[in-house]
């Protein structure tokens, strides 16, 4: 049984997929997103949408960070990693703009004080009036929070995102065909709407990067952090603290920073980039998959028919990660399905209109390129091609 497993998560949720098989699918069941008639407006022209994502167990790395450091800014991060996991799943869609986002915070009122709540709510607004620079508008309606102890041992930040759309601009996956190749964006490096190194790691697979890397430390000091029902072989078995000092080479210069503001990187959005292209191109785009929870065995769950997916040109991991699979000893077939491992985002098109798609990403100094191909198949398979590994899920 992996690491992962042990500590009682799942990188493909496979009970809770189990629990809702039976649910309505919507109208476009490849959709990144369910999709359903205009319940609202009654319009038949229109969709429905509601999304709820959050920052999972990444908030408990902004807490050790917070009391280790004192910095209680690292909340504003949460409260971006809470509205990003919500809104590029919707652009997935293709929804970008006029969107209502309401916050659900779960709090334990004796560790969390109100000034971490304050970070949380005025870190969302400060991002959607970052967004609305960019002609994104999502309306901040507010949210329930809720004093519950005996339910979280710190604090648990999420999201819900609802949007009334469009039916004919809808990126329902269905287009997706043999021969079209994929576009990868780098989810590490530095944007221009970013303010600082992002080491690409977002807002998955945190338990595993959190115990894998982290040391002993925080479990004989936060006991309040972990289930302590788990045995000792898998919590906190790293080697290292969040203050510890790392030298990462970059594509420019050198670049020392600390294990915790690497693990704490805020989740990048690409809804600048989205934007323009579901605006400007957006027949051309076949299909959109944002690989979060599954990492890059996501795209396998949306495809619309029997395809093998040959992803033969990632990006080379980010250092982040290979700092986790060294402490954690785990191979890269777990690596590839757990975490994004430096591509967060796949847009599907034809061949002819791949370069469209990189250069509106590197408009905004994001690394993107060509990362595989769709290929006729008896069955769904994904292939992953690595310099010295191939790896077949």
């Amino acid at each position: 049984m992996s690491l992962y497993n042990k500590r009682g998560v799942s990188a493909q949720k496979e009970e809770v997929h189990a629990a809702v098989k039976n649910l309505d699918h919507g109208l476009y069941p490849h959709a990144f997103c369910k999709v359903y008639p205009d319940f609202l407006g009654g319009d038949d022209d229109f969709v429905n949408i509601m999304h709820a994502d959050g920052a999972g167990t990444k908030s408990i790395l902004a807490y050790l960070y917070w009391k280790e450091t004192g910095d209680i800014s690292v909340w504003k991060g949460i409260a971006q990693d809470a509205i990003v996991m919500n809104l590029d799943d919707l652009l997935c869609v293709g929804i970008y703009d006029n969107i209502v986002f309401n916050s659900t915070i779960d709090r334990n009122k004796n560790l969390i004080p109100g000034e971490v709540l304050e970070q949380v709510i005025n870190g969302s607004q400060e991002l959607f009036d970052q967004l609305k620079s960019f002609g994104v508008n999502i309306h901040y309606l507010g949210g329930e929070t809720a004093d519950v102890g005996d339910v979280v041992r710190t604090v648990a930040v999420n999201g819900t995102m609802t949007s009334r759309w469009p039916k004919n601009k809808i990126i329902s996956n269905e287009k997706i065909k043999a021969g079209d190749v994929i576009v990868g964006f780098a989810s590490y490096g530095q944007s221009t709407y970013e303010t600082a190194y992002n080491s690409g790691l977002g807002s998955n697979g945190l338990t595993s990067a959190r115990h894998d890397v982290l040391s002993k430390f925080y479990a004989e000091n936060f006991k309040e952090s972990f289930d302590n029902n788990l045995s000792d072989d898998v919590v906190y078995i790293g080697k290292q603290k969040l203050t510890d000092s790392i030298t990462l080479t970059t594509h420019d210069s050198p670049l020392t920073t600390t294990i915790g503001k690497l693990i704490l990187s805020p989740t990048r959005t690409y809804a600048p980039v989205m934007k323009g292209l579901l605006e400007n191109h957006f027949d051309k785009i076949h299909g959109l998959i944002h690989c979060s929870g599954g990492g890059q065995t996501k795209c396998m769950k949306y495809l619309p028919g029997n395809f093998r997916i040959i992803k033969d040109n990632l990006f080379d991991a980010p250092e982040i990660f290979n700092i986790i699979k060294a402490n954690s000893g785990s191979n890269n077939k777990e690596m590839y399905e757990v975490f994004n491992m430096g591509c967060r985002l796949e847009i599907y098109c034809d061949a002819a209109d791949a370069e469209t798609m990189i250069a509106a990403a590197t408009e905004f100094g994001i690394a993107a390129q060509v990362i595989g191909r769709v290929e006729d198949s008896e069955k769904k398979e994904l292939v992953i091609k690595l310099k010295d590994e191939e790896i077949r899920y």
